[in-house]
């Protein structure tokens, strides 16, 4: 779904659902607190959230990897497949379909061999016998089945914590305290407006900006779409690169697009004499023959002091 604009503040609809939001959260903490985490004879990093919605943990962990890459290690993902059909399974990026193991996990394969499984341990067991030095959970923050060596929780500078209840009165996944005390750092992506720096206290911080490449095109006027938690963060990129919008359409986060809709776009995009631009988690989902009507706006991570980022990721390692 896309992340719903009552979040974002307190309202008679967040009040109303505020009651819900404590069940919501009891039942997570219980969860987490009455599981004993299973452990793996290599390290475990999580790259998580306490928050629902884009906050961009997958372009953390894809940059985490690419950091451990460069110092020689050999990172594998471990995801819970959400989308897909197949479980317990090495994704194959040549063969698997975003329908038969979620679009992340085709999004992560592209930098590092992933694993699927809604058992997380189950799923680091199969990395390690097919070579895995470290694993790195996209997401997995309140799944207590593996132990995890190094926890980040990722904040969007821009929203912070909403309104600061929980799903569904707000954002939050669980109880913002009991979420912070079970993560040994933080990761701020963009200008911290809401003071999440204040409000977090005796972990270190580390921030960084999420950056996009214009590619090289011979028309600025596009059409764009997304199917991601919060699509106006894509939008704003493309309008920064000097992009001009002719039309932005919203499809529900992780929405597994039909060729019919796909045909939809592209007649649509020929009409206006538009470019067609979406993420790069939604152009993994649409079937290969239809690709060449499709751009991509690429991301990246640029970490304020990526050296020290890496030195505290070594130590738990």
């Amino acid at each position: 779904m896309k992340t719903p604009s009552f979040w974002t503040s307190s309202n008679i609809t967040s009040t109303t659902l505020k009651p819900l939001g404590k069940i919501y959260a009891w039942v997570t903490s219980l969860r987490i607190n009455h599981i004993i985490p299973q452990k793996i004879t290599k390290p475990v990093i999580c790259i998580g959230n306490i928050t629902a919605g884009g906050t961009g943990k997958t372009p953390v962990a894809i940059s985490i990897a690419k950091l451990l890459q460069q110092e020689g290690k050999k990172p594998f993902f471990v995801s819970r497949g959400y989308g897909g059909k197949l479980k317990d399974i090495l994704v194959d990026k040549q063969k698997h379909k975003a329908s038969e193991v979620g679009d992340e996990p085709l999004l992560l394969a592209r930098q590092a061999p992933v694993v699927i499984n809604p058992n997380r341990f189950a799923a680091a067991q199969k990395a390690l016998n097919h070579g895995a030095e470290i694993i790195i959970m996209d997401d997995g923050f309140q799944n207590p089945g593996l132990y995890k060596n190094l926890s980040f929780l990722v904040f969007d500078g821009g929203i912070g914590i909403g309104n600061g209840l929980c799903v569904p009165a707000g954002p939050l996944r669980e109880n913002f305290d009991e979420g912070i005390k079970r993560a040994q750092a933080i990761i701020i992506l963009g200008e911290d407006k809401h003071n999440l720096t204040k409000k977090i206290r005796n972990l270190p911080i580390f921030n960084g900006k999420v950056i996009a490449t214009k590619p090289s095109v011979n028309n600025n006027n596009i059409i764009a779409f997304a199917g991601i938690g919060r699509p106006e963060k894509f939008y704003t990129s493309l309008r920064e690169l000097g992009f001009n919008l002719l039309q932005t359409i919203d499809f529900p986060d992780h929405h597994q697009y039909n060729k019919a809709e796909l045909i939809k776009l592209i007649d649509m995009a020929k009409k206006e004499n538009a470019l067609l631009f979406t993420t790069s988690k939604d152009f993994v989902k649409i079937p290969s023959e239809l690709q060449k009507n499709f751009n991509v706006l690429e991301i990246d991570i640029l970490w304020e002091n990526q050296a020290a980022l890496l030195s505290f990721i070594q130590e738990f390692i």
